[in-house]
């Protein structure tokens, strides 16, 4: 991972802005989410944003109706959520930026398997493809708790 601007300094790359939402769910923070994920500067922000967009995009469409039910109770944001007496608050929120977290990392790590014709190549592409599903998973389950459903995955043989 490398820091340095052409002028030779050890300098961070200014913040990405945030990436704008619906309105009812949260602006979503590329910083945060390379800070969270350990995403380094080696993958540029344009991929990051990219992959961000279409990750908040994707579980966006997967809550509509939750969202929808939720614009039926007069809420109009996520953070206005009342919480269960056992969650903290910000728990629809933090899952929420978990799940599009989760999702955009798996993205990144897809567009950066490697396609090497080497078995070395082959079985470091593999791990990513198992770390992906692995995030995928994630993304999910925090879907799942989000509109009160089990964390179960099925899957046939």
């Amino acid at each position: 991972m490398s820091l340095v601007a052409h002028g030779g300094s050890n300098t961070q790359p200014a913040p990405a802005p945030p990436i704008t939402n619906n309105g009812f769910w949260p602006d979503i923070e590329p910083g945060t989410f390379r800070e969270r994920h350990r995403i380094d500067t080696t993958v540029t922000p344009g991929r990051v944003e990219h992959a961000l967009g279409i990750a908040m995009r994707d579980i966006n469409r997967q809550l509509a109706d939750f969202q929808a039910r939720q614009w039926e109770a007069d809420i109009t944001a996520a953070d206005a959520i009342p919480a269960e007496p056992w969650q903290i608050p910000g728990h629809t929120t933090e899952l929420y930026q978990q799940a599009v977290f989760s999702e955009a990392h798996a993205r990144i790590l897809e567009s950066y398997r490697n396609y090497s014709a080497t078995r070395d190549g082959d079985e470091r592409g593999e791990i990513k493809d198992e770390a992906a599903e692995d995030y995928r998973r994630d993304a999910r389950w925090a879907v799942s708790e989000i509109i009160g459903e089990p964390h179960t995955t099925v899957e046939l043989i």
